[in-house]
């Protein structure tokens, strides 16, 4: 068996170490690490492997939490200590940010951290019925597979959601259509958990019973998706709470759908939205730009502090809840539709003293073309994939003539290898 001493992690989670001129990509390998390996896979320019045994093993390698870790998808990395993790995101960040975009931040920020278990508010769950397994399953995709893990419980979901797992097996199980259920959506607010089941048949009479009596017994809401996403709709009982979460030092509440994006861990986004005020810093009156705005969750804090505020998103009915939040909040937010990766309409955008981003995966990089000599003075730039930020600094900075003043991670996802990341540019 070859073996390699592994320099890092990919996004995958995966140890990547070099050999004969390639990269290897090793699972369950840790940064540090001297690894034995076996070949799973060789293509030209890399080879992807398994880790058979360790050589010699990582300080920060831990025994993971879950039984089901290996085998479940939904985590990759419980067998790296938890600082170590935000340190090796870290890494990842700076990596990205001078090897694609050929910056380098003036200043480190803090990582920030959050709780470790229990931390996932969102979730989508996948469901089948598998006769030889004893029934139906619910829980994450297995590793790099379509089919459902196994799972009794899940230590990153909340434990009483956590704890619905099995009920929810045996309620799906038991339904005439219980093959015609393939996921389950999770939203955890402040007073109600919601679990829209979706459906691919309409349910019978005793199948609403069972449902009900479901809800009942675990103080949830169920509701029902017969197609996408927008179909959803509640089902039992009709009179639960709205889903919510708070950012109580801005004096805000935030509510939303189960099927509208939020960040999936409460803790974490409260402290990022405190970050990204004190970066970018809006004195009364100043006009700001949220971009990609969503349900307002940057927006309404901006608001707070005074500034006169524009939120653009490219979801109407996202807006539509935008406003509402904003009319509940009593903030005078003003919202709109618009594509923000349509140049065009990026070309068009409002002037203003200061902006806030925070795209999806591709980034802001029409949003960034556009800028000219008299942008913003202060961007604030948070970013779920460190590769298309690491891209668009490069443009702020090497072409729109700004600073990257300051950049960090965020553990958004403790176990995973996903990187959320934040970073300050200021116009030079």
């Amino acid at each position: 068996m070859p073996v390699a001493l592994v320099e890092s992690l990919d996004r995958e989670g995966r140890g990547v170490a070099r050999a004969d001129g390639k990269a290897v990509f090793i699972g369950g390998a840790l940064p540090g690490e001297r690894v034995e390996y076996a070949v799973d896979k060789r293509k030209p320019s890399y080879d992807a492997g398994t880790l058979t045994r360790l050589v010699r093993g990582s300080a920060a390698r831990v025994a993971p939490r879950c039984p089901y870790f290996g085998t479940c998808g939904g985590c990759a990395i419980q067998h790296l200590d938890p600082n170590a993790q935000v340190a090796v995101k870290q890494r990842v960040l700076e990596d990205a940010l001078w090897h694609i975009g050929k910056v380098q931040a003036e200043s480190l920020l803090a990582p920030i951290h959050g709780p470790a278990w229990g931390y996932r508010h969102r979730a989508r769950l996948s469901a089948r019925y598998v006769a030889k397994k004893g029934g139906a399953l619910v829980g994450f995709r297995e590793r790099r597979s379509t089919y459902v893990a196994e799972m009794r419980s899940c230590e990153v979901l909340p434990p009483h959601v956590s704890a619905l797992i099995m009920p929810l097996r045996a309620l799906i199980g038991a339904l005439s259509i219980r093959e015609r259920i393939p996921q389950v959506e999770v939203a955890v607010g402040e007073e109600v958990v919601v679990l829209v089941l979706r459906i691919l048949e309409p349910l019978t009479a005793a199948d609403e019973d069972a449902v009900r009596s479901f809800a009942d017994e675990h103080r949830v809401q169920l509701w029902l998706q017969p197609a996408g996403p927008a179909s959803a709709r509640p089902f039992h009982p009709l009179d639960a709470p709205p889903l919510y979460y708070s950012l109580p030092e801005f004096d805000v509440r935030v509510r939303f759908g189960p099927a509208d994006f939020t960040q999936v861990n409460c803790a974490v986004n409260g402290m990022l939205v405190r970050r990204a005020m004190q970066l970018l810093g809006p004195a009364p009156g100043e006009r700001v730009l949220d971009l990609f705005c969503g349900l307002g969750n940057f927006a309404l804090p901006l608001a707070r502090l005074g500034a006169a505020v524009t939120g653009i998103e490219g979801s109407a009915a996202l807006v539509e809840r935008a406003r509402e939040n904003a009319l509940t909040n009593r903030l005078p937010v003003e919202f709109a539709v618009g594509d923000l990766f349509d140049a065009a309409t990026c070309a068009a955008l409002p002037s203003c003293d200061a902006m806030l981003v925070d795209p999806p995966r591709e980034g802001a990089i029409e949003v960034v073309k556009a800028l000219h000599g008299d942008g913003p003075a202060r961007i604030v730039y948070v970013a779920c994939d460190p590769a298309t930020l690491a891209r668009d600094a490069g443009v702020l900075v090497h072409v729109k003539g700004y600073r990257l003043a300051a950049a960090g991670v965020a553990n958004m996802f403790p176990h995973t290898a996903h990187v959320e990341s934040m970073a300050l540019f200021v116009r030079a």
